[in-house]
Formats: structure tokens, sequence, C-alpha cells
């Protein structure tokens, strides 16, 4: 590993500026991954700002019932937080499924947004990667690819998205604020985490110059009734085949709101946009769920290896809905 610059930055002001006085250098800020990815000498970055003495750790309620969640909240303490089981259960319940519960009383919120894949081939520096170097191809495409994604990939990427407590904030409807020397900008969610087209090197919105300093939750009544279900390879420690974050409204037998998002699918927390309007105003009965789940996976595209990741998807999807439908929310 090259010698780099470290810089402790007292309070935003400072690491904004930090981050923005020297052009062209390379900086790397987030990432739980961060560490790893700097022993391998895959990042290697020029200059690491320490950001851990901001004040950007509380959980504060808004005013009209949302919630700002500062970027360094531990994810142990956001998952415990008295206001997120209650009012946003889907969250605790994925943050819960990830790693373990000594890597959750270290990561941060900022952190688990910028983590990085962790596709065997991006890590392995004999391998092609477009992820580590832009237009070297992809030798995952046609390898092996068990876990690898079925929607939203391109012919330059097939690696999937590691996070779950990202899957659980695209179903809320989160927003993410960052901030720069030219002041603070909100970027939705959903459009945060990038698809790899022919740029798969560029996986966030997030511009060099800023930094991750909130997320906010929208008041969403819907989301108190509403569940993550992880489908792994084993009960703990271990990365997503499939996951489905689910909340759902029911009024007179039919389905008034939905919100689904994937894990585990696709290079980017997976808003299913096509399942939700297959639900809204359908009978709240299982034939419309499986009508659901169908609809947001006909347009996958499965590798040699990964094709049972299309049915686990649907009936993940499935088997999350019938569990709101008869148990509700359990946070």
């Amino acid at each position: 590993m090259r010698p780099f610059a470290y810089v402790s930055a007292p309070d935003v002001a400072t690491a904004v500026r930090a981050i923005a006085s020297e052009p062209g250098a390379k900086f790397i800020g987030g990432g739980t991954n961060l560490v790893d990815l700097m022993r391998e000498d895959i990042e290697q970055p020029d200059t690491v700002v320490d950001i851990t003495g901001l004040p950007l750790t509380e959980v504060t309620e808004l005013p009209g019932g949302g919630v700002r969640i500062g970027a360094l909240v531990r994810n142990s303490r956001l998952a415990a937080h008295q206001v997120i089981r209650g009012r946003y259960p889907v969250l605790s319940q994925a943050v819960l499924t990830g790693a373990s519960g000594q890597l959750r009383n270290m990561a941060t919120v900022g952190g688990n947004l910028l983590q990085r894949t962790r596709c065997p081939y991006f890590y392995d520096r004999s391998a092609a990667c477009n992820k580590r170097e832009p237009a070297s191809g992809c030798d995952a495409v046609g390898g092996f690819t068990r876990g690898h994604a079925v929607l939203g990939t391109s012919e330059s990427c097939i690696a999937t998205h590691p996070s779950d407590m990202c899957v659980a904030l695209a179903a809320l409807d989160a927003v993410v604020e960052v901030e720069s020397i030219r002041g603070s900008r909100r970027i939705p969610l959903v459009e945060f985490h990038r698809l790899p087209d022919a740029t798969p090197h560029v996986e966030t919105e997030i511009a060099p110059d800023e930094l991750i300093t909130a997320v906010e939750l929208p008041p969403l009544p819907l989301a108190a009734t509403s569940r993550y279900r992880k489908v792994r390879d084993r009960a703990s420690y271990a990365f997503a085949l499939v996951s489905v974050a689910a909340a759902m409204e029911v009024r007179d037998g039919t389905v008034s709101a939905a919100r689904l998002a994937l894990g585990g699918v696709a290079p980017k927390p997976w808003r299913a946009r096509l399942a939700e309007d297959a639900l809204v105003g359908a009978p709240a009965t299982e034939e419309s769920f499986r009508r659901a789940a169908a609809a947001e996976l006909a347009p996958a595209v499965a590798q040699s290896e990964n094709a049972f990741k299309i049915e686990l998807a649907e009936r993940t999807i499935v088997a999350t809905l019938r569990q709101l439908l008869t148990e509700g929310s359990a946070a």
C-alpha cells in the first residue's frame, strides 16, 4: 500500500474544505470495506479524511413525523432506536441481517451507503474488472456467476450491490443529504446508486468533493407495517442471494399502497416499481402477489449459474407479502 496523507476533520466545514483543497487528488471517504480495499491495493487514495469526530451521530425526529439519521450513526444504534423500530421496522430488520454484531457496532450509515461490491472478480487483481479498471473487461460474464445480478446489468458489469440497509432505504423513499463547499444538496436514495451501463466504475451520484451528512426518511405511515426478508446461504454473516423490503396497506381486501425493493439481484438497491404498480388496486391475495412478482422479474437476464435467482426472488416477494398480510410487521 502506497503512502497517503491523513487528515482529521473536527467539523463538517473543515472536512469539506479538506476534500476540496487539492484539485486532482484522489480522496477516499466512507465505505465499510474501504480498509480491505486499501490492503488489497484496489483503492489507492492520495488522502484519507477522518470524519469520525463530526457531529453526525444523532437520530432526530422531524416535524411531521419524518426522521433524520446522521451519517455517522452506528448501524447497531440505528437498528435498536425506538423510533426506527416503531415507524420503520423494515429498516431495523434489514440492518440486523447484515454482517455481524461486531461490525454493526462499528459500521456507519454513511459508510454503508458507500460500500463497494463483493464481486470476487473485483477483488481479484488478476481478473478483468471494469469497476476496478475501466474498459478492461468483465471476467464475471461467462465466469462463476451464482451470486451475480439478474436485473439492471450491462455488458460491462453484472456485480450485485451488497447492502441490506440500502434496500430498506430504497423502499422507504429515503433521501441522502450531501455537502461540499458549494453547499448542500439532496439525492433520492433510489437515484444515489447508479446502474453500470458502460461506466460501472462510477457507482454513485456523489461528486468527488462531497460528503454524506445525513439520510432522511419521510413520514410514511405505511412503513409501520413493513418487513425485511433475506435469503442467504447461511443464517449469519452472509450476503443476500435475494432480499425483499416490503410495506403494504390493505383496505377492504384491496391493496391500497405498497412499497417494494429487492437486494441481491441488481447492481444497486432495486426499487420494484413494476410490482408496486401491479399490486396497487389488486385484491390482497396470493394470486395478486404472484402476478406482481412475475411482472418485476420479467425483464431479468440470467447468467449460466444464477437463473435460480429469478424464481427465488419471485417466491421471496410472495412470501414477504403473505407474511405482511397475515402477521403484519415485527420490529
